[in-house]
């Protein structure tokens, strides 16, 4: 029988049973399911019905006592629901938050997946809660890792290219920037551009549900269609509300579009949540259309602090870093996953797609499309630049700067 029918079989007969079921007979009848299963079957019944595996290790013992004493009497003495030991997580609700902070400024991973994972061991993680206030077990720690969608992996080279001497040092920084707008209840976002798509009923990734024999049919070429277009979608993550904004634009992915699409986030969900603020936290990619040497960002984002009438502060990632931009990892995966295997037919249906992705974890997102014109190669001039209110930090200015509103008066 094939894995993903058995788990089905699993699931469906264990939401039938399991309101009939007291605490002894949940356990032995996964245990008596994972033995007929096999090797693995533990893992199975332990994923499907939320039990322990040591509880369930538990019930097949139960149950090869009984056979080889069936004389025996069973015990009536059955837990009151609610009893036992309770979660580590409820018993210290600041547990969890303290691993993420942990964990957090290392993170590693794939944008395009959503599977994370972490360079610190679990011993070593366990260690510095401890020494937080947070008492915790390595094995605790390696199940709240898992059940966050990490997964500790060992070390294999990678080719990532030169590395700059100050990567880590910026990262530290970002997160202690982040961390200092959270605290006072002042926005802080992520942006960036996803991949571009082309418009039409050709292939996409991935597979989803459809009649036996029955697949959706697409084109056997990827040629742009120059009627329907293309799709860019700009998204904007707000990090501490778990929100997001994409525009999704047809024309050009240059500085102006990326700063009207910022302007779109604010207007639309920004300053409602956050309507005494006075101080806008933008991290974003070293490069492309909202990129640290880009001029049309900078003069693009005066134009903005301006309007808002707010300090815009800006943090860019390391150069060759920009897969591990939140953004990527919060959003653009979830929205990836949410259109796999399905053409993206037309404007519409990229907006649609991308407005109905949600996750588990409460992720809220809004889409737009932007039919804008964003025209290519717009040149800024010196006294354009000199005009724009920058003020760079004291640790490299040309990734960390602030924008105030107004222009400089010549």
């Amino acid at each position: 029988m094939h894995a993903a029918s058995t788990r089905q079989r699993i699931a469906t007969k264990y939401t039938e049973l399991a309101p009939l079921m007291d605490e002894r007979l949940r356990r032995r009848w996964a245990a008596s399911e994972a033995t007929a299963i096999g090797w693995g079957g533990v893992q199975l019944l332990a994923a499907v019905t939320g039990l322990s595996p040591t509880t369930i290790r538990k019930g097949r013992t139960e149950l090869a006592d009984q056979a080889a004493h069936p004389d025996r009497p069973i015990s009536d003495r059955l837990r009151r629901p609610g009893a036992g030991r309770k979660r580590r997580t409820e018993e210290d609700a600041e547990l969890l938050p303290a691993l993420e902070r942990l964990v957090d400024p290392v993170t590693r991973g794939d944008p395009e997946s959503p599977l994370r994972w972490t360079c610190k061991s679990t011993r070593t993680l366990a260690r510095e809660l401890t020494d937080q206030g947070h008492p915790v077990s390595d094995s605790t720690v390696r199940r709240l890792l898992h059940a966050a969608d990490y997964s500790l992996q060992g070390n294999r080279k990678t080719r990532e290219g030169s590395q700059h001497p100050d990567r880590n040092a910026q990262f530290e920084n970002i997160n202690r920037q982040v961390q200092c707008f959270q605290d006072r209840d002042h926005p802080a976002i992520s942006v960036d551009t996803k991949k571009k798509e082309i418009l039409g009923d050709f292939k996409n990734g991935g597979r989803e549900w459809h009649p036996q024999g029955k697949p959706e049919l697409v084109r056997v070429h990827d040629f742009l269609d120059k009627a329907l277009g293309k799709a860019i979608p700009y998204g904007v993550y707000d990090v501490g509300a778990n929100e997001g904004w994409v525009n999704v634009g047809v024309d050009h992915d240059t500085a102006r579009f990326a700063a009207m699409s910022i302007r779109g986030w604010w207007l639309n969900m920004g300053r409602s949540r956050y309507p005494r603020a006075r101080r806008l936290l933008i991290t974003a990619d070293g490069g492309g259309s909202n990129g640290f040497r880009s001029r049309l960002w900078k003069v693009a984002l005066q134009d903005l602090a301006t309007e808002f009438e707010m300090k815009v502060q800006v943090c860019h990632f390391p150069p060759g870093t920009s897969k591990w931009n939140k953004i990527e990892h919060r959003m653009f995966c979830h929205i990836t996953r949410n259109w796999r295997g399905r053409p993206l037919l037309d404007r519409q249906t990229v907006v649609n797609l991308i407005a109905n992705t949600t996750t588990e974890q409460g992720l809220r997102i809004r889409a737009k499309l932007d039919e804008g014109l964003y025209p290519k190669g717009i040149e800024v001039s010196d006294e354009e630049l000199e005009a724009v209110r920058l003020k760079p930090d004291s640790f490299h200015g040309d990734w960390n700067y602030t924008i105030t509103p107004g222009r400089v008066k010549k």
